[in-house]
């Protein structure tokens, strides 16, 4: 049997159109590709951006500003000294982007003006700090990332 050119180019654009098939449904099969939303209801997320920019813009107007940072022992968030610990409420999102199975928040509770989030709870690689925080009826956002070794 001899193939012609045409016969050629039909056999090839099948196995191609089999081969990408092949990759798109052991994706979507396989748990071990987790292909979730970064944010479960995105849009009613984003409806709140303007909200979230005036907090944002509240923390970077702070003389003194609250620090996040990675340390031996784990995340250390620091306030200054002049805040007062009982006047100060609020939460921290770590946020981890490669994997939501991470993720996990931590009321601030602090303890000599600083919150440790000890290693052990953290897991090597990026992570995204998200700190919505009160200080005397006023609200504040403050966002880092860090990278834990």
């Amino acid at each position: 049997m001899k193939i012609n050119w045409g016969t050629g180019i039909v056999i090839a654009f099948g196995l191609f159109m089999t081969f990408i098939l092949y990759f798109v449904f052991e994706v979507q099969s396989n748990s071990k590709y987790d292909n979730d939303l970064v944010v479960e209801e995105y849009y009613k997320h984003d409806s709140h951006f303007q909200d979230e920019m005036a907090r944002i813009q509240n923390a970077h107007d702070l003389q003194y500003k609250p620090s996040i940072k990675y340390v031996e022992d784990g995340v250390k968030i620091t306030f200054p000294e002049t805040f007062e610990s009982n006047k100060l409420k609020g939460n921290v999102l770590l946020y981890r982007p490669s994997n939501k199975k991470f993720d996990f928040n931590t009321q601030i509770a602090l303890t000599n003006s600083s919150l440790l989030i000890p290693q052990k709870k953290l897991v090597k690689g990026r992570w995204d700090v998200n700190m919505e925080w009160q200080y005397d009826g006023k609200k504040y956002l403050t966002k880092e990332v860090i990278y834990v070794n």
